[in-house]
């Protein structure tokens, strides 16, 4: 069994002014420091073999201070753009409200969440799954393969396109929900990568942790509990020290 774990970043200056950010490279808000570290609290107990995000600090910083909090600072971590947010193009910078009095509510929705349509020079979330998937398939999946718990760091856009892949949701369906920032989306995989589904929550570590978005789990069973490592956790970071590795693949 392996686990994979994903999660958005914290919140962002940008995401607290409501502006598009997509590419641009805003950093974290003390809010969204703080979602980070909980977010951390709630995966202690979980050892990591390796983990992935971006190449934007928003989602880096957020890894960083996950790491720190569960004590895995050691674990390898790689960088790349392929798990960056999506490129809102000509709307990165603005308000999302004034955005829509300027193009219309509805002009700017159809942007937002419809699959295969992209904003003036940007990409679309069809565009975005592509790079995801290609990435996912080349560098996360032997990890799953090998029974390896692997956790992803990255963005809203980057990971709904994931989660509708992994979950095999409709375009509909992967239009009508966010994913939260900071909260610890859960898989679970036999050695063939058919996918366990998990319960709508866990307890672990006297937190709550979140396994599924209320539009997967209207659409799935669960059928299994995540695994958890019990008590390794300690004598793996004594044995390996804080050794810090910071990859780019």
């Amino acid at each position: 069994m392996a686990l994979l774990v994903l999660i958005r970043h914290g919140q962002s200056q940008w995401n607290l002014e409501n502006r598009f950010t997509g590419t641009v490279d805003v950093a974290l808000t003390p809010h969204g420091r703080q979602e980070a570290r909980l977010a951390g609290h709630h995966l202690k107990g979980i050892r990591f073999s390796v983990a992935y995000t971006s190449d934007l600090r928003r989602a880096q910083e957020s890894l960083q201070i996950i790491l720190k909090e569960i004590g895995q600072e050691h674990i390898p971590v790689y960088r790349n753009s392929a798990l960056n947010e999506r490129n809102y193009g000509d709307l990165q910078g603005l308000n999302k409200l004034e955005t829509a009095e300027k193009y219309g509510a509805q002009q700017v929705m159809l942007w937002r969440r419809s699959f295969d349509v992209a904003p003036p020079h940007g990409e679309s979330l069809k565009d975005t799954q592509q790079r995801v998937l290609r990435y996912y398939h080349s560098q996360i999946e032997p990890h799953l393969r090998q029974g390896e718990n692997v956790l992803v760091v990255a963005h809203g856009n980057s990971l709904r396109a994931l989660v509708m892949y992994l979950d095999q949701l409709s375009q509909d369906a992967i239009s009508h929900y966010d994913l939260p920032t900071a909260t610890p989306l859960v898989y679970t995989f036999d050695a063939d990568l058919k996918k366990c589904i998990a319960p709508a929550t866990i307890k672990t570590n006297d937190s709550t942790l979140v396994t599924r978005p209320p539009a997967v789990n209207k659409k799935l069973d669960p059928v299994i509990h995540h695994k958890r490592e019990e008590g390794r956790d300690t004598k793996y970071a004594k044995g390996l020290g804080k050794r810090n590795r910071s990859k780019t693949n």
